[in-house]
């Protein structure tokens, strides 16, 4: 999608550093970080919510849970990390593609 962000930002067009990456997903910091570390998992298929994904994407979302805890090893939080996925407007979500957040090294509970 060409207004997509991180379209641009998997295509190349915009500069970012991958902590992570793979055919199916990459892996960068957030650039408003809530925590020490704070990335974002998001899959290089261009899907707008958990309320668009199919069946037929299960797979990758399978895939991009269990990058999850290899990148927070890799990132020093072998003894814990959140997982976050907002989902439309009102569940927060900003950009409209898929993508999770791995937060650590500093978080409240909730």
């Amino acid at each position: 999608m060409a207004d997509c962000i991180f379209c641009n930002i998997i295509a190349g067009k915009t500069p970012t550093e991958f902590l992570y990456q793979d055919d199916k997903v990459v892996v960068f910091r957030d650039i408003r970080p809530k925590a020490r570390v704070h990335l974002l998992i998001v899959a290089r298929e261009h899907i707008e919510s958990l309320f668009e994904a199919t069946e037929k994407q299960a797979p990758l979302l399978g895939h991009m849970l269990m990058v999850l805890p290899k990148v927070a090893i890799d990132q020093g939080l072998s003894n814990g990390f959140r997982t976050i996925i907002n989902s439309g407007k009102e569940g927060g979500q900003v950009i409209d593609h898929i993508h999770f957040h791995l937060v650590g090294g500093g978080i409240s509970a909730f």
